[in-house]
């Protein structure tokens, strides 16, 4: 018995990779965060099998839940939006199967970022203009952040900045952000990224908060911020440079 801990992907359905689909199309239990996973995943689950939304459960309950299907010998899809393994809750989930014995794999999606950025034709590490990229959110009513990780520490590097779970205080990070980045500097927001619904919004820092407020997004978004989303006048990459020796 193996639990799958499963990236469905940003939210269209079809982005979920071909490993977690089979993974998924196998297991005769399947956990999932209804309120984040596109409900169209579970048509591939098999006939039959046991589905339990996690969206109202704590994690004693989601545990219980893994290691009574553990010891019925059956396989759990253990399905989480994005990848799991950027601010999925899955460390705390892996921990205690390590202490309950319980096996899992885990099968990585695309991330929300990822979507967002095709979303916005956009590549967020630019030659001459940006070649690292920071994921990280803010501390408002989630988990204290590390020393270290405060947002102007991060917001000094310049570099690309995705700030996940934050789009409900931009009025107040953007001001913030313009302080390193200027308030000129390129901003986009892209709430349900890959979904029927998807809203994009691009402008800078010092309108991309109005934009929000405007557009009623709270929830389910991604805020980037950063010169590579407008650039234009940069150097071809050294990859496929004619100069390049190439053997």
């Amino acid at each position: 018995m193996t639990v799958y801990f499963i990236g469905a992907g940003p939210g269209a359905a079809d982005l979920i990779t071909v490993r977690g689909r089979d993974r998924l199309a196998a297991a005769p239990v399947c956990l999932y965060a209804g309120s984040l996973v596109p409900v169209e995943l579970l048509d591939c689950c098999p006939p039959g099998a046991r589905l339990v939304d996690t969206a109202n459960l704590d994690l004693d309950q989601i545990l219980a839940e893994l290691v009574a299907a553990h010891e019925r010998g059956l396989d759990v899809a253990r399905l989480h939006s994005g990848d799991p393994s950027v601010f999925s809750a899955m460390a705390e989930q892996l921990r205690r199967l390590d202490a309950a014995g319980v096996p899992y794999e885990i099968v990585p999606g695309v991330p929300a970022f990822a979507a967002a950025a095709a979303s916005l034709g956009r590549e967020l590490t630019v030659p001459g203009v940006a070649q690292s990229v920071i994921l990280t959110r803010t501390a408002a009513r989630a988990t204290p952040m590390p020393p270290g990780e405060d947002l102007a520490t991060l917001a000094a590097s310049r570099a690309t900045l995705v700030l996940h779970l934050a789009v409900q205080r931009i009025e107040v990070l953007a001001p913030e952000l313009a302080q390193w980045y200027g308030p000129q500097c390129p901003a986009a927001v892209v709430a349900y990224a890959s979904r029927a619904d998807e809203v994009i919004l691009r402008g800078t820092l010092a309108g991309i908060a109005g934009q929000v407020r405007a557009a009623g997004i709270r929830r389910t978004a991604v805020i980037i911020v950063g010169p590579a989303l407008a650039a234009e006048a940069f150097p071809d990459s050294h990859l496929y440079s004619t100069s390049r020796h190439r053997d």
